[in-house]
């Protein structure tokens, strides 16, 4: 899950329009910082639907990824969720901050070439997830475990999963009854919940992936199965391309980043009210179809709206009180209705840019060309990033840019914008060279 490497080659910046000051930035929380006398472990507990930390309320609100965590206390985050590797850093790095973390197991996947029927990779493992668990089981930022990670994806039969994270949660339970398990699956299924209820009986946390609008329906369809403890939703996001709409050879249409926001905002409100747990994908940067469809930063560690959308509904404010650049509409030149754009190889093609900057900050706005990505991975496995274009974008400005002098092909143009004060906006449209 690591966070991919500034962007190389983009077309010149240039600004958008002039601005004002920043207002004060907001208190953080107060920092329980390890190794000082108020840093010891924390009790959780679970009490019907609730999660306790040392008998008091916890609201699990928080995202999932390797950006900075400076900026997540002031928007309202409590929590931060890692998926396998050793969560000492990130557990030393959250707790200086008064944040608790849902530490991952990493469980093999089957689709990867895990074998549960082999008992000695069985037993390697469960070693090795013991291991980190007595290591970390007593640092006062751990909040609980969090085992796999959608590990049943994929499986035409997914019987040999179930027994594995029960033996999982069973040793958690054993090594470290202050924290309790919590398994991850990739959405309800129509009976995924229930088999884990009824096959993985030491689990006390369940954890879901939900996108788009099935997240208004998840907590009840788990209900449903039979799950009556706590519930967090352990990724959400705006929509998953799986979800979306397609141009005709195949690229699905990504919303921008103030489209993403305005559903968020949504999605968050409603699980707020349901009483679950939620934590946003992904706090960094992930090439996954784009390098901006799951990404709540760009490269350079700017945060999107989807950071106000989260201090909305967690009480919290955006770093200064600033608000991010908006994106009105990423369109095709001459067919302000075309979800895409399709020219000859002799020809060149032309998109204009209708963007705001709420706070009147100078705005910069960066375009550049990508090529379609060919290598989709399954469940979030790791996929390589397309080429870049960068003698592409031929004129660039604050409305618009040009582009030509590619062979036949599909791509997408890109263009971010910054607004001087650690905030920016993305959008991209899908194009076809002939």
């Amino acid at each position: 899950m690591s966070r991919r490497t500034v962007l190389a080659g983009l077309a010149v910046s240039l600004p958008l329009m002039a601005g004002s000051g920043a207002p004060a930035q907001p208190n953080l929380a107060t920092p329980v910082i390890p190794g000082t006398p108020g840093a010891k472990p924390v009790q959780v507990t679970v009490e019907g639907r609730n999660i306790l930390v040392d008998g008091q309320p916890f609201l699990v609100r928080g995202v999932a990824g390797d950006g900075p965590l400076a900026l997540l206390p002031g928007l309202g985050a409590t929590t931060v969720r890692s998926y396998g590797e050793d969560p000492g850093p990130l557990l030393d790095a959250a707790g200086t901050l008064g944040l608790k973390v849902i530490a991952g197991l990493w469980v093999g996947q089957p689709r990867q070439g895990a074998d549960y029927t082999d008992a000695g990779f069985r037993a390697r493992q469960l070693g090795e997830l013991e291991a980190l668990v007595t290591k970390y089981r007593d640092h006062p930022a751990l909040l609980m475990w969090g085992i796999g990670n959608e590990v049943e994806v994929d499986l035409a039969d997914d019987s040999a999963v179930w027994p594995v994270i029960e033996e999982v949660a069973a040793m958690v339970a054993r090594v470290d009854p202050a924290h309790p398990p919590l398994a991850v699956l990739a959405e309800t299924g129509t009976d995924k919940v229930e088999k884990l209820r009824r096959l993985a009986p030491s689990l006390k946390v369940l954890g879901l992936n939900s996108y788009g609008d099935a997240l208004y329906s998840v907590v009840e369809r788990a209900r449903k199965q039979g799950w009556e403890g706590p519930i967090i939703i352990t990724e959400l996001g705006a929509l998953g391309q799986w979800q979306a709409a397609h141009a005709p050879w195949g690229a699905p249409f990504e919303p921008s980043s103030t489209q993403k926001a305005i559903q968020l905002r949504r999605y968050l409100a409603a699980l707020d009210e349901q009483g679950v747990g939620t934590i946003l994908f992904l706090w960094g940067q992930k090439q996954e179809v784009t390098p901006s469809w799951h990404s709540l930063l760009l490269p350079d560690g700017v945060w999107l709206e989807a950071a106000e959308a989260m201090a909305q509904v967690w009480g919290g404010q955006p770093p200064g009180g600033n608000q991010a650049p908006r994106i009105a509409a990423l369109r095709v030149a001459g067919e302000p209705s075309a979800p895409f754009a399709r020219w000859r190889a002799d020809e060149e093609g032309a998109f204009t840019l209708d963007a705001v900057e709420p706070d009147g900050d100078l705005m910069e706005v960066r375009w550049f060309v990508m090529a379609e990505s060919a290598d989709r991975g399954i469940g979030g496995d790791a996929e390589r990033v397309p080429p870049l274009f960068p003698e592409a974008v031929r004129q660039s400005g604050p409305s618009g840019a040009r582009v030509s002098g590619l062979t036949p092909g599909h791509y997408r143009i890109f263009v971010e914008l910054r607004d001087g004060r650690g905030a920016g906006a993305t959008a991209n449209m899908p194009f076809e060279v002939r």
